[in-house]
């Protein structure tokens, strides 16, 4: 299997925009002029070629209809780009909705081990045969943000903090999902431990395969959201994020960075790969 090295270096990941506010339509009113028959067919044109795409057509999935858009009235057409604004508006709406509806105490269901998916599905923006590797020696985990002890981390010291186990559902935004069991230390007693701001808004995440997301700190805090080490027992494989990566069985597959290099929190939403191409950032699932 042909593999690409990494080694660590500061600033190897740009780090996303940051997230625009939250926009919602106007309802039409009275003195709102009405869109053409004309006007209509443009805008549902424009919405179905980017629905088209699959980075929208994933994102937009349970957020918005065709047959909604045609109830949109009162906008001034403008072509495709009107479109497009008004697709992000219903995603960050969408994201509002899925945050306010996120509950830290629910947990999502667990399995037993005959039921682990094997093998587990590789599953990534490259393909298996250039997975990265990363060099146990060359590895630390860097800190930073709105933390107190930014003292970087050996996968010594977390294999030396308290461990636990799951077995959960990953579930892709393409549709398919598996079963796997995770072993590593709980995130919300990690960000303890480094004296993290848990009444900051974001937690952001840079990898060695210059994957980059974010999540909230509701979900940082959520009692199965696991800083992994292990898969099935052993440590945790190349192909699935050694020598770390971030579980969460609340969150969409794209939501669970692999290959951590650094975690930072912040107030500042850091966005994300899929992210900043369309996904809705909050990605539960």
């Amino acid at each position: 299997m042909t593999t690409r090295k990494f080694r660590q270096t500061p600033g190897s990941v740009v780090r996303g925009d940051q997230a625009a506010a939250s926009v919602e339509p106007a309802p039409p009113t009275a003195q709102t002029p009405i869109l053409s028959t004309p006007d209509r067919a443009l805008l549902l044109k424009d919405s179905s070629r980017l629905l088209q795409a699959p980075a929208r057509r994933q994102w937009l999935r349970g957020a918005v209809t065709l047959g909604g858009l045609s109830l949109l009235t009162g906008c001034e057409i403008g072509g495709g780009n009107q479109a497009e604004q008004f697709l992000k508006a219903v995603s960050r709406l969408n994201d509002r909705a899925q945050g306010l509806l996120f509950d830290p105490n629910h947990l999502a269901p667990t399995y037993t081990e005959a039921e682990v998916t094997r093998p587990f599905p590789f599953n990534a923006f490259y393909d298996v045969e250039e997975v990265t590797e990363v060099e146990e020696s060359d590895w630390q985990l860097s800190v930073s943000g709105l933390i107190q002890d930014r003292s970087p981390w050996t996968l010594a010291g977390l294999r030396a903090l308290p461990q636990e186990e799951q077995i959960t559902r990953h579930i892709c935004v393409e549709g398919w999902s598996a079963i796997g069991r995770w072993g590593g230390v709980r995130f919300s007693q990690f960000l303890q431990r480094i004296g993290a701001d848990t009444t900051a808004r974001f937690v952001g995440f840079r990898c060695f395969d210059d994957y980059y997301t974010s999540i909230d700190m509701a979900t940082a805090l959520h009692p199965q959201t696991l800083l992994t080490l292990t898969y099935d027992g052993q440590v945790l494989p190349k192909e699935y994020g050694h020598p770390v990566k971030l579980r969460m069985p609340t969150k969409l597959g794209y939501k669970n960075p692999k290959y951590i290099a650094e975690l930072f929190v912040s107030n500042v939403n850091p966005g994300g790969y899929w992210e900043d191409q369309g996904y809705n950032w909050f990605g539960g699932s």
